[in-house]
């Protein structure tokens, strides 16, 4: 199976027309930046327990906490916090389902292995609300987290929230990569039916 140089260009041209529809496509979709930060999972030291094991726990401690800041109970209590800066009425507006769909879209967590940390990341639709929410969820969670895994354990901020520089939902290089890449295929993968059916009928 080979394809010539024109099936080639044809593919090329074919994934370029998708990627800019893909690209299209995603300007449709609301602008949301990305704020990220770290907090660091501390096992306090217990008496015959080596630093492996007490990093292994913090990392378990980790993945537990990567889930509660998902939950309702998380979510009101970062909305009750004292001083956050982030915008409550975009979320008011919205039924109790749709917030708490929402707020699992837009609130992230996940442990980063062999380290002890986890990674926060919370999107908004500007960069000040974004910094705002961010800051808002990772004090939450250093200063309540702890009701949630017991009183042997501390969290501390190592990394304040971050806000990304570009829109980092609608992700466009990768929707347009993906695009183009898809594209390609699908010509590709017609091109070599188209072969085959020629083969087998014994046509050029």
């Amino acid at each position: 199976m080979y394809f010539s140089f024109k099936q080639l260009m044809g593919a090329f041209f074919i994934g370029l027309l998708v990627a800019a529809a893909s690209g299209a496509v995603s300007f449709l979709f609301p602008k949301q930046y990305r704020a990220e930060s770290e907090v660091l999972i501390i096992s306090r030291d217990r008496s015959g327990v080596d630093p492996f094991t007490q990093v292994k726990s913090a990392e378990r401690i980790g993945e537990n906490l990567t889930r509660v800041i998902q939950t309702g109970d998380f979510m009101d209590k970062v909305f009750g916090l004292a001083g956050a800066t982030f915008d409550r009425s975009r979320w008011e507006r919205l039924s109790p389902r749709d917030k708490r769909r929402r707020w699992q879209r837009d609130v992230w967590g996940a442990t980063v292995y062999n380290s002890s940390l986890v990674r926060l990341s919370v999107y908004s639709t500007t960069p000040e609300d974004a910094a705002g929410l961010g800051a808002a969820v990772t004090q939450a969670l250093a200063t309540r987290g702890w009701e949630y895994v017991g009183g042997d354990v501390a969290i501390k901020i190592v990394n304040p929230p971050l806000v990304s520089r570009f829109p980092a939902r609608p992700n466009l290089p990768v929707n347009v990569g993906a695009g183009f890449v898809a594209g390609a295929a699908l010509w590709g993968l017609a091109m070599s039916r188209r072969q085959r059916r020629a083969h087998l009928f014994g046509r050029k």
